[in-house]
């Protein structure tokens, strides 16, 4: 699974995360040192003064994104955004470069460009299809992959 981290916070949401996966007693401070080298830097403090440079939001208006929408795909650009409680997620409004056909019928088309969805800070929407695979998954175009 590819993490996306943008910010501080995402980046110490995932060491929290490694650290409670972990089954060999992981210390956070060594956590945060992996997600580090995931990152690509030699240490955390390398990690946090970089990621110190980046907006606190994972997404910014007129940002270019791309991704799928009801598992179609997509390139767009952010049209609005609001933070959750606590960064716990976002809600997000998009504008998609071509809109998306969201029926699968050939006699009926339901055409979307402007989409919005409450994501995880990893981009993924809560809400699934009825087949398991989130309605949204957007990431930004020049984003650290972990």
């Amino acid at each position: 699974m590819t993490h996306h981290i943008y910010t501080r916070v995402q980046a110490k949401a995932r060491a929290r995360e490694l650290k409670a996966r972990s089954e060999t007693g992981l210390t956070y401070a060594s956590a945060l040192e992996q997600v580090a080298h995931e990152m690509g830097f030699r240490d955390w403090n390398t990690a946090a003064a970089r990621l110190s440079n980046e907006p606190e939001a994972c997404w910014q208006i007129g940002e270019r994104v791309s991704g799928a929408y009801l598992k179609r795909p997509f390139h767009g650009r952010v049209h609005a955004v609001r933070e959750l409680h606590d960064g716990a997620g976002y809600e997000l409004t998009l504008h998609l470069d071509e809109p998306v056909d969201v029926v699968d019928w050939e006699s009926f088309s339901a055409l979307r460009q402007r989409v919005t969805s409450y994501v995880s800070p990893e981009g993924v929407s809560w809400l699934k299809t009825s087949d398991g695979v989130p309605h949204l998954t957007v990431a930004r175009e020049n984003a650290f992959a972990v």
